[in-house]
């Protein structure tokens, strides 16, 4: 859906979320411990919410949300984001972006 790729590329880290998910507010957490500030866009306040959630799990993001976007590339969901960051290779994604770790 062209919104998620506008919105992707516009910002360095973007997650896709619902204000009353659990996991998203886990991977929100993760980041912003680690420094990162991520933009995150509530679809469950967006009027093409439920399309958006539909394209998402096409695009293949592991659930609907939360689904994280680093560079403009899909990295996946709650799973794939903490595989990433206990296998060590989650912060070389974010090192573009860091703030407090620079």
């Amino acid at each position: 859906m062209e919104k998620i790729v506008k919105l992707a590329s516009e910002n360095g880290i973007m997650i896709f979320s619902k204000s009353t998910c659990c996991l998203c507010y886990a991977v929100q957490i993760l980041f912003n411990e680690l420094g990162v500030h991520p933009f995150v866009h509530e679809i469950d306040h967006d009027p093409d919410g439920k399309e958006i959630e539909k394209a998402l799990l096409r695009m293949g993001s592991g659930g609907p949300v939360p689904a994280v976007f680093i560079g403009g590339k899909l990295v996946g969901s709650t799973n794939e984001v903490m595989s990433l960051h206990l296998s060590g290779s989650l912060i070389p994604l974010l090192r573009p972006y860091l703030h407090a770790m620079s």
